[in-house]
């Protein structure tokens, strides 16, 4: 059998390690790829496919890019959902015995890519692990470019729905899970619904308990003293699932970038119940980040608030609204930071200007602590690092709370600034072994091999000038390459001038090329010079950089003092730009959401027409429990309903609000049941797709939750989705007692009133004009006086002949229910030769055939089914028809 050659026999054992991953295989100044990895990326990359002879019996597959390319191939390949292993020479070729020694070097994956070009500088790129043991769950999320680390488990309730909740609010772009887990598909068909997620299954051995207590060994906890980050410690150590889903996330990322990291990373352990729960339904619904339709950050609530200068800004301000708080303590505190600067317009100005001078400190200390930063990374932090005296400066001038403590975290670092002022040069280059990186008078060694080289261009300079005199050629030229270093160029038509003891050492086309024993002196001693130059620097800032690399903690304390600052100076500055008020939190037991001339501050910010027409809400756990909300399509029903929940969202996250006047009690859970769509790939329909939300809903909610829910049960026949309607509200307003705002086409709904204890009828105002109708966008008591159903179509478009023929079947239809002729749908029959959808249904028959159901249900329960006869199964099927014909 064919063999194949030693250097393809070193490539396949390499790919035995990373079967996964496309693997770069570094040939000279080529990253190879061969076989299949080599026709993948062939195709996603556009690049040519050749072949290569590798002793086997057919040439191999290959394809190949530029080593200084490489990186944006292998974004290209990341954001396609591949993973790419770098594998590079260890040696150098030229002293190299036998095949050059490679190995894998690092592994880049969706979720630990660390270079600048593959990330987004506004968001967080996360890679999770989810642990699952007996429908219990545990996940770990890390951002390895800025450190953070979010711990936890879902062990009670409903514990699949919690854990989608944690994927939707962190989004990682990778997820690692044990591979004989039950949800992986579940999971992949749910991340489907954001963008997708890589999955990676991973051995059961990764979760292995002892593993996982090794690799936390190192492990800090966000913001907390050294007593709180042991008794975190020990939290986790007492949380199984956390901890192994904590040490495989860990394990994992390590894997790919060949390095210890635990140390590197600042870990929070959270409860999910210490923030306010937003389902990933509602959080698509509301649009909190990104638009529903296309995923943008443009017409979301982010895009509304973001006004940060800085990217540490930018995350936190989105972290801020995905997980809004529920201590109303804390959120006055964020509202009065707010407040404060909202009213000092100079100060706020005057840190924004600074702000934006501060570069992501974060992730140039990840780089750092990854060992990937270069002389320009040093070079922005100590830009930034500049602009932080000022910065406290502004701050100690502040009296809220948050802003104190702010300031205190705020770290001057004034070591490293002047470390960083004496050391490296204003313009160094992006390579750190081309030399260029350290300032002149900041290290003896490196000056004098500056010098050294500077005198030797000066030498050669004389030398060339001396060279011309003496042979009288007037176009001789001493050059450089690193093929044949210094040399002597001499056009053709000069070559009768050449002194003998020049040594020719290559003939071109139009001139010749020499050496003397002068030039080669100097050539020793420049190059020798230069050489050594670049290794001092690169030597020189390695140092600089591990100083840096020990003060880690103080800069990401400051980097995220920072963060916090910007997200608070951008609440402020839209609550001054927009008239936004500052919310009063209620401490106390109160159930109040009073909201008096409330806007939506997404269609507010888009609306081109004109201005947009506030309202008020009262909701409370008394009188004003359940709004039942009636009114025409396009009237305003669904925005009504979404601004009062991002309001909400808005002041617990502290931010100020929409309003002329708002005052909340703090929501523990919020539920949007709005919209509707099919889910195709696993077989749920549209109409299953609402129930299922709905479920999810009654499920959850307590007491402290706030719930939209828009015309629920619409997606089946009239008679089956007013019942649902019916059946949720009652339990809604009986069973959970919590504040909701229900939108419904139902106008029997409306009839509970008076009859369910809170529930409360309001409808979007109308003025109609002859057929035509005019929204005016203004809620009020009561109930719609009509749907306006076929006035909506006819604005819509549909043809006048359509919207005519509804108008006589409707009159026939509101006729027959006048005379109270109804027949069953066998027999209903209008002038037409089309059948019609049932007449609306009306409160007395829906009562009485709800009880009809009731009997027919108890009397089959009762039967013996085992021992009946076939005759008497006949007699019993032919009473219960007759009972049901009886009540129709």
């Amino acid at each position: 059998m064919a063999e194949p050659t030693p250097m393809m026999r070193q490539f396949l054992e390499i790919k035995e390690r990373c079967k996964d991953c496309i693997l770069f295989f570094r040939l000279g100044d080529f990253y190879e790829m061969f076989f299949e990895d080599a026709e993948i990326a062939s195709r996603e990359l556009e690049l040519v496919l050749t072949g290569k002879d590798c002793g086997l019996a057919e040439r191999a597959p290959m394809c190949g890019v530029p080593f200084h390319a490489a990186l944006s191939y292998i974004g290209k390949l990341v954001s396609k959902g591949y993973k790419v292993a770098v594998c590079e020479q260890m040696e150098d070729p030229s002293v190299a015995k036998g095949i050059v020694k490679r190995d894998i070097v690092k592994i880049y994956t969706p979720g630990t890519v660390t270079d600048e070009q593959m990330l987004s500088q506004k968001r967080n790129n996360f890679i999770a692990s989810i642990y699952e043991f007996k429908n219990m769950y545990a996940i770990a999320a890390a951002d390895i470019t800025t450190g953070e680390m979010y711990v936890t488990s879902l062990t009670v309730g409903s514990t699949y729905n919690h854990l989608a909740n944690e994927i939707a609010r962190f989004a990682p772009s990778e997820i690692v899970i044990n591979n004989n887990s039950e949800s992986i598909e579940k999971i992949r068909k749910f991340i489907s619904t954001f963008g997708g997620s890589y999955i990676a299954p991973v051995n059961e051995d990764m979760f292995d308990f002892d593993s996982a207590k090794e690799h936390i060994n190192d492990l800090r906890f966000a913001g907390e003293s050294a007593e709180q980050s042991k008794k975190s410690m020990q939290g986790l150590l007492k949380d199984e699932l956390a901890l192994r889903s904590c040490g495989a996330l860990i394990s994992y990322m390590e894997d790919t970038q060949k390095m210890h990291l635990s140390n590197q990373l600042i870990a929070t352990y959270y409860r999910a119940s210490e923030y306010m729960e937003i389902d990933a339904s509602s959080r698509r619904n509301l649009e909190i980040t990104e638009t529903l339709r296309d995923k943008n950050k443009k017409g979301s609530l982010l895009w509304v608030l973001d006004k940060t200068a800085t990217s540490m800004g930018a995350r936190m301000l989105k972290k801020w609204l995905e997980q809004p708080l529920i201590d109303p303590s804390e959120i006055n505190k964020r509202l009065d930071s707010v407040g404060e600067l909202k009213d000092s317009f100079m100060q706020r100005c005057e840190l924004r200007e600074m702000l934006a001078g501060i570069y992501d400190i974060e992730r140039i200390t990840g780089k750092i602590a990854l060992g990937s930063c270069n002389a320009r990374d040093m070079v922005s932090l100590r830009q930034s690092l500049s602009k932080i005296p000022y910065i406290k400066e502004a701050l100690s001038q502040c009296n809220s709370d948050m802003l104190k403590e702010i300031n205190e975290e705020i770290d001057n670092l004034q070591d490293v600034w002047e470390l960083l002022e004496k050391a490296i040069a204003d313009e160094p280059p992006v390579a750190l072994k081309e030399g260029g990186l350290i300032k002149k008078g900041y290290n003896a060694e490196v000056d004098e091999c500056k010098e050294a080289s500077v005198n030797g261009k000066t030498w050669l300079a004389d030398l060339e000038a001396k060279e011309r005199e003496a042979t009288g050629i007037k176009n001789l030229k001493i050059s450089f390459n690193k093929v044949f270093g210094y040399y002597i160029e001499v056009t053709k038509s000069y070559l009768e001038l050449v002194p003998a003891h020049y040594v020719r050492k290559q003939t071109l086309v139009n001139n010749e090329r020499y050496i003397t024993d002068e030039l080669k002196k100097m050539e020793d001693t420049i190059l020798g010079a230069e050489e050594r130059l670049t290794r001092l620097e690169y030597e020189v800032f390695q140092n600089i950089r591990d100083y840096v690399f020990e003060q880690a903690d103080r800069l990401r304390t400051t980097a995220t003092a920072i963060a916090k600052l910007d997200a608070i100076c951008s609440y402020a500055e839209t609550a001054d730009r927009e008239n936004y008020c500052r919310p009063i939190i209620s401490e106390d037991n109160s159930t109040q959401i009073n909201i008096k001339d409330g806007r939506h501050p997404v269609v507010e910010k888009m609306n081109a027409q004109g201005e947009f027409i506030p309202n008020d809400a009262l909701l409370n756990c008394e009188d004003d429990l359940l709004l039942v909300i009636t009114g025409p399509n396009m009237a305003g029903k669904s925005t009504y309903m979404r601004q009062v929940a991002l309001m909400i969202l808005m002041a617990q996250a502290g931010s100020f609000v929409p309003a002329s006047e708002a005052q909340f009690s703090v929501v523990d859970k919020l539920f949007t049941r709005v919209g509707a769509s099919d889910d195709l790939a696993s077989g749920q329909s549209t109409f299953m797709v609402e129930m299922s939300e709905v479920a999810n809903i009654l499920s959850n909610a307590t007491p402290k939750s706030f719930l939209i829910l828009d015309e629920i049960g619409r997606g089946t026949s009239t008679f089956d989705g007013l019942s649902i309607a019916w059946a949720v509200l009652e339990y809604i307003a009986n069973t959970l007692k919590c504040r909701s705002m229900f939108a419904t086409h139902y106008h029997e709904l409306t009839e509970l009133e008076g009859i369910v204890p809170g529930v409360k009828n309001y409808c979007v105002d109308v003025k109609k004009k002859g057929d035509d109708i005019v929204f005016l966008r203004k809620m009020k008591r009561g109930g719609a006086d009509g749907s306006y159903g076929i006035s909506v179509a006819a604005l819509a478009g549909i043809p006048k002949v359509v919207t005519l023929r509804a108008k006589e079947i409707l009159s026939q239809l509101e006729e027959q229910d006048a005379k109270g002729n109804r027949k069953t749908k066998k027999n209903n029959k209008i002038s037409s030769t089309s059948d019609i959808a049932e007449a609306p249904l009306d409160l007395l028959s829906f009562t009485a055939n709800s009880v009809m159901q009731d009997e027919i249900i108890s009397e089959l329960k009762e039967i013996d089914v085992q021992s009946l006869t076939p005759i008497e199964a006949l007699n019993v099927l032919y009473r219960l028809h007759q009972k049901a014909e009886k009540r129709i």
